[in-house]
């Protein structure tokens, strides 16, 4: 199947020297990875049933999205046990240490990739009951 993508120059010249830096045969097969492991990574998190502990990271612009993520983890009070933050330049990190259902700290995760400033996501499920 053909498809085609929008992604920021950067972004594509970035991806071209990883995966030719690991001696892949072409870009397609580089992107035919890069998107199973986007599948595995998504179906663990939709497969887990019950109670999780989980870190979610994610970095963000400050100034373009610093309310509504604060509202989103007011929302989220209920799952979320520590939050960490540090500056980097015009980017901030943040982490969020969350025990609960994983319904809520999947929505969460969720939630807080639906913002256009945010540009990672990750979540790490530490322990599943």
């Amino acid at each position: 199947m053909r498809t085609s993508f929008n992604i920021p120059d950067d972004v594509v010249e970035e991806f071209d020297r990883v995966w030719q830096q690991e001696d892949l045969e072409n870009r397609s097969r580089a992107v035919r990875e890069a998107m199973q492991e986007y599948i595995e990574s998504h179906s663990r998190l939709e497969e887990t049933t019950g109670e999780i502990v989980a870190l979610v990271g994610f970095d963000y612009r400050h100034h373009e999205v610093i309310r509504e993520l604060h509202s989103v983890q007011h929302d989220y009070q209920d799952v979320i046990l520590n939050t960490s933050h540090t500056h980097q330049g015009e980017w901030c990190l943040e982490s969020l240490f969350c025990r609960g259902p994983v319904e809520r700290v999947r929505t969460l995760t969720y939630r807080l990739r639906d913002f256009d400033g945010v540009r990672r996501v990750k979540i790490m499920v530490i322990q599943e009951d």
